[in-house]
C-alpha cells in the first residue's frame, strides 16, 4: 500500500519565526486562483500613520496569539482580537491595524478570498 503524500512535512504556525523581526512577518502558506492562506506574525507593529488597506479580495482573519486592534475608515471603530477572536472583512472595506502587542508575537491566519 502506498503511503499519502504528505506533500513538504508537517509544520507549525508559530515555528520558524526570527529573533529579530524588524518588520512584520508575513508567510505564504497556500494559494489557488481564487484563495491565498498567509500566516502574519506581528511583535508590536501597526499600520503606518494614515495609511489604510483597501483590498481587493474578502478577509477573514483569525488572531492565534498575541492581541491586536484594528480600526475600520467607516464608521471610525476599533476592535480588539484577542486569541480565537476572528473577523471577516468585506474587500474594499478600508481598515487598519492600530497595534499589536509588543511583549509577544501576534500570531495570525488571514484567508484571502474573491
Amino acid at each position: 500500500m502506498n503511503a499519502p503524500d504528505r506533500g513538504s512535512g508537517v509544520k507549525n504556525l508559530f515555528g520558524d519565526v526570527p529573533d529579530r523581526l524588524p518588520e512584520e512577518l508575513v508567510e505564504v502558506l497556500a494559494q489557488s486562483r481564487d484563495l491565498r492562506i498567509e500566516r502574519i506574525v506581528s511583535r508590536g507593529h501597526r499600520s503606518p500613520v494614515g495609511f489604510w488597506y483597501d483590498q481587493d479580495e474578502n478577509e477573514f482573519v483569525l488572531l492565534v496569539s498575541g492581541s491586536a486592534r484594528i480600526a475600520f475608515a467607516v464608521d471610525h471603530d476599533a476592535v480588539v482580537l484577542n486569541p480565537g477572536d476572528y473577523v471577516t472583512i468585506a474587500a474594499h472595506v478600508r481598515h487598519r491595524v492600530e497595534s499589536t502587542a509588543g511583549d509577544e508575537d501576534t500570531v495570525w491566519l488571514a484567508v484571502f478570498y474573491k
